[in-house]
Order: structure tokens, then sequence, then C-alpha cells
């Protein structure tokens, strides 16, 4: 049987696998949701949650043995069901909301957030008009093409990656008029940085890579991770950033010019950040876990 747990303890649960939990949340009379919540191994009174940590569930579900037409109305009731209460927690922290995470999903929102906070950004163009693309690349050559956001992509029956790449402007077709395209000017760099913020601390990670790639991730065999300084004006700059979204966490990549200017690339609010240096992953752990135990204040 499932265990009532007490304050501090955690309940791990997969929203998306709905069948494995059971509630029942109560509002009204002045008060906010409450009620049970009980997973194969837990008893969760929901007025007790003070943090939660969103990291990636799998996608909602239907039961098994329901036709399309009902499997899809009620995966969505549970999405606004299950996933609309645990959304809406009283008292609660997120890291981070899950809404918050989806509206800092988009790139043109990372952008103009970054370059309000004070971040230097590279000339950048998103845009579905090939002569407009063609012309950035002649004018801020060289550039790369990004992917606007990472989705499936299938080739002979295999799952690939849509890798940054660099375009020369009679590379550009005039099939990027079908969807929006991401164009940005190259960043003669000497290495790149990924922090990871956690609330008001930052852990700042050098990447430096042996040999020449424009995406780091293309191999980690060829790099390596070495702790690194903010420097003041970047630091108040992802502050500034992380505040504007709402954000309790963040994961942001930066490339350092020759000399030594950080550029933003991007901010990923559900980044991976157990890949870096054992001990700055240690302590991205130690924050993450202060920042859950302590919740939000009452």
């Amino acid at each position: 049987m499932p265990g009532s747990v007490g304050r501090g303890a955690v309940v791990r649960l997969d929203p998306g696998q709905a069948a494995a939990v059971t509630f029942s949340a109560y509002a009204g009379a002045g008060r906010s949701w409450h009620g049970p919540l009980t997973t194969p191994s837990r008893v969760l009174g929901l007025e007790a949650a003070r943090a939660v940590y969103y990291r990636r569930p799998s996608p909602y579900t239907a039961p098994e043995g329901l036709d399309a037409q009902h499997g899809g109305f009620a995966v969505a009731q549970v999405r606004h069901g299950l996933g609309g209460i645990l959304a809406a927690l009283p008292d609660c922290l997120y890291v981070n909301h899950p809404h918050l995470n989806w509206g800092a999903e988009y790139k043109p929102r990372q952008i103009s957030a970054a370059v309000r906070a004070g971040l230097e950004v590279p000339p950048t163009l998103i845009t579905n008009d090939p002569d407009a693309a063609r012309s950035f690349a002649k004018k801020n050559g060289p550039v790369v093409y990004k992917p606007l956001r990472s989705t499936d992509y299938k080739e002979d029956g295999e799952m690939r990656t849509v890798w940054v790449r660099q375009v020369e402007a009679d590379e550009i077709g005039d099939g990027v008029a079908a969807c929006p395209h991401l164009f940005q000017q190259v960043v003669r760099k000497t290495a790149d940085v990924r922090v990871a913020a956690v609330g008001r601390r930052l852990f700042a990670s050098r990447v430096t890579i042996d040999g020449d790639h424009l995406d780091w991730r293309l191999d980690y065999d060829r790099i390596t991770f070495a702790p690194i300084d903010v420097p003041g004006p970047v630091r108040h700059g992802i502050h500034a950033y992380m505040d504007a979204f709402g954000l309790a966490f963040g994961a942001f990549d930066f490339a350092l010019d020759r000399g030594e200017a950080w550029r933003f690339y991007e901010c990923n609010p559900n980044g991976q950040w157990a890949f870096v240096g054992d001990d700055t992953t240690r302590a991205i752990t130690k924050a993450l876990a202060d920042l859950l135990e302590k919740g939000r204040p009452a």
C-alpha cells in the first residue's frame, strides 16, 4: 500500500502516465486545491506540496482500448485536469513552471529578452523570404542556419538531428519560403560557455573544443569543461533575463569571441546540466536541492 509522506519527503511521478496516478482535488469555501494524490508508492496531500521540479515528463496518453476520437478526448482531459492541477498548486515553487517553460522556449522571445537584458546577440535574421536570407548572408557572412525548434526528423527511416551549419548566400534556395528559417552571423570564437542559472546562483563552464566545431554537441569526446567566472555585466544580464521570464532555472549558451566578449546564443529553460565537469555538476545538484528544499517562502 502507498504510504503518506510528511514534510520534506519527495514524491516522483510522470503525469504522462496518468493511469498510475489517482487524485481528488477539491477547492472552494476559501481554500485552493487540496486533497490526495496517490502514486504506486506515495500518497501526497496536494496542499502540502512546497516545490516542484518539472523535468520533461512523457506526453499524455489515453487508456488502452479507446478509439482515436475518445482517446483524443481523454488526453485533453488529462492535460487540462491532472496537468492543470499540477500547474496550480498553491504557494508552490516551480523549477520551472511548465507554462513559463513553454513561453521561454521560443527563440524570437529569447533574443528580444536577451537584447533588453543587455546581453550581446550576434546579428540575426528570421525569415521565410529567400531573397532576404541571401542578402543577409552576403552582408553578414559567414552565417549559420539554425532550426527554430528541434523536432522529430526522419531520413531513410532513421531519426536525424538538424545541426547548426554554415551556409553561403548562393546555397540558400527558394525552399526557404516553405517555413521560417533562422540565420545568424558566425562568431569567431575561442570557446563556448554553458551557464546553469539556479535561482540567483550561476555555474559557468568553459567549453573547449579539440578542433573546429560550430556546434560542440557534435562530438563530446573532443570537448573539455573548466569552471569560468561570469563577468559582472553578463551576470546582471542573465538575472534580468531570468526575471523577464519568471524562471528559477535556465541553461544558457554563449560564445567567447576572440576579444573574450560573451555573445548570447540561447537559453534552454529545461536544459541539461549533468554533463559538465564533475565538480560543477555536484555544485549544480546541491544548489537545485537547496532551492527545492526551501520552496516558496510562506
